[in-house]
């Protein structure tokens, strides 16, 4: 059902890439509160971090409909997130046509509920390709500890979440090495 909504744009952003197209899914509500759910059904921790600004539109609506969801990390791009010295964590990216950097700040995930002094988080992105964002962002928040009430809180990441994976790839062989990882679409 999911899997025919999806578009394919060829040699986007560069030539040789297929881009997958997930933006129809918010153009049917019977589909786009499915795939909500599905979230929600797989999430087991508090906080989730999500990368802009697809992942925005899928974790999001977790604020409004689930028990356990409780606070979103926004990951953005360089110039997106206004910070206070210190705040700021930049990540190194490989991505399947490049490198690139991403952004998160320690408030955001000092805002999320602490259980027995560990902060878990789920990590949600749209497409899991090469695994290269997704590992980068999982090895920085893997090694951070945040306060919280005052108090050292390590984050750990309890499972990865994907709305598609692209299986030929192999992108989430290594991050089973982190956490489980769970896609709602395999193409």
């Amino acid at each position: 059902m999911f899997e025919n909504v999806i578009k394919h744009y060829q040699d986007f952003p560069v030539k040789g890439i297929d881009f997958i197209d997930v933006m129809p899914f918010l153009q049917d509500p019977e589909i786009y509160r499915g795939l909500v759910a599905e979230i929600d059904r797989l999430t087991t921790a508090p906080t989730i971090a999500t990368v802009e600004a697809r992942g925005f539109l899928f974790a999001s609506p977790l604020l409004a409909v689930s028990s356990r969801v409780s606070n979103i990390v926004p990951i953005r791009k360089k110039g997106k997130l206004p910070f206070a010295e210190g705040d700021l964590r930049r990540v190194e990216i490989k991505k399947e046509y490049g490198s690139d950097e991403v952004f998160y700040r320690l408030s955001d995930l000092a805002a999320g509920r602490v259980d027995d002094g560990v902060l878990n988080l789920t990590f949600f992105d749209d497409v899991l390709a090469t695994g290269g964002t997704a590992m980068g962002i999982a090895q920085s928040l893997e090694g951070e500890t945040v306060m919280v009430d005052g108090k050292p809180c390590k984050v750990h990441i309890n499972e990865f979440i994907f709305l598609v994976e692209l299986m030929g790839l192999g992108g989430a062989a290594p991050l089973t090495k982190i956490a489980p990882v769970h896609s709602i679409i395999k193409l």
